[in-house]
């Protein structure tokens, strides 16, 4: 009974989210032909601003869990979405095994997972070293990677575009951890990323 109120609750939010980037932000979505309805991936963007996450959440057609900073717990608000969308708490600049772990999990049944690359909002900017995540899911699980570029949405372009690129493939490193693999990844991962969201 929980798991299927939570389910219309769900279905009720994203609705309401996806009507307002529509509305407010005149959201327009490329790529959606992209996006595998089947298999487990990992999505994964450029970072700007608190739209970001509920955008792809709300655009992509697929159950998303992201990984979400456990700071964000602290507002209520963030906290109550997090509980819908099961997103995954980590604890950050530590190695969370847990959160690692049931990434892994679900992605070994089949679902999706979702993580910025950058780290934070405006990392590249910030001159911040871009995080190896997203390549270590990938070469752990096999899942491929769904890129997305976002641009607009903010003050003096309120006008918000999401494109979702193909999927990359990177089964033919899995099980591989050492570190000049996953910073081809990352760096492969990254220049699609930008290149997404010209």
């Amino acid at each position: 009974m929980k798991k299927a109120f939570k389910e219309i609750i769900k279905w009720i939010v994203r609705g309401a989210i996806y009507i307002w980037c529509k509305i407010y932000y005149r959201a327009e979505i490329i790529g959606l032909e992209n996006i595998p309805k089947d298999e487990p991936l990992i999505f994964c963007g450029n970072h700007r601003n608190y739209l970001d996450p509920p955008l792809i959440v709300a655009t992509a057609k697929r159950d998303i869990k992201f990984l979400a900073k456990e700071e964000l717990y602290k507002n209520k608000f963030l906290a109550a979405l997090g509980w819908v969308f099961e997103a995954i708490p980590v604890k950050r600049d530590e190695k969370d095994i847990s959160a690692i772990k049931t990434s892994l999990k679900d992605l070994k049944e089949g679902k999706c997972i979702a993580l910025f690359p950058e780290g934070t909002r405006n990392g590249l900017e910030k001159g911040e070293k871009v995080k190896d995540g997203v390549a270590f899911f990938a070469v752990r699980s096999g899942a491929k990677v769904l890129p997305c570029g976002i641009k607009g949405g903010v003050k003096g372009n309120r006008k918000v575009t999401i494109k979702y690129g193909k999927p990359l493939d990177y089964s033919e490193y899995k099980g591989k951890k050492d570190k000049e693999t996953l910073e081809k990844i990352t760096k492969e991962i990254m220049d699609n990323i930008i290149e997404l969201s010209k």
